[in-house]
């Protein structure tokens, strides 16, 4: 029996992760196996960033929420507090996009918060 291979799609293979490996250094880009690696090492990243990224952004909102409150001579947590006593169902998101965007409806919020 004839000696077969399987290069056609070893080829494709190849060609796949090379496709991936664009953009990086010297032979991270132009040699098989160690862009076979940079490329397993990037989706890994990938994948552990895309679920940084939410912590990430939660932070953030956080951090302007805070800022804003204490313009509003109140703290992060008691407004916070103060927003759920008073049944103002509004997430972090959208409390750091008022608070960057309108700052009369914060300070409203604020008193709101207070009142509670």
């Amino acid at each position: 029996m004839p000696r077969t291979t399987n290069n056609v799609a070893a080829h494709r293979r190849h060609k796949k992760v090379l496709k991936r490996a664009r953009g990086n250094y010297g032979a991270r880009s132009r040699l098989y196996r160690t862009a076979l690696e940079t490329v397993n090492k990037g989706m890994s990243y990938a994948y552990r960033d895309r679920r940084a990224k939410k912590r990430i952004f939660r932070s953030l909102w956080i951090t302007r929420i805070s800022a804003a409150a204490r313009m509003c001579d109140t703290n992060y947590s008691n407004f916070i507090a103060g927003l759920k006593k008073a049944g103002v169902n509004l997430d972090r998101k959208a409390l750091a996009d008022i608070a960057a965007r309108d700052m009369a409806t914060f300070t409203n919020l604020a008193k709101i918060a207070a009142d509670a």
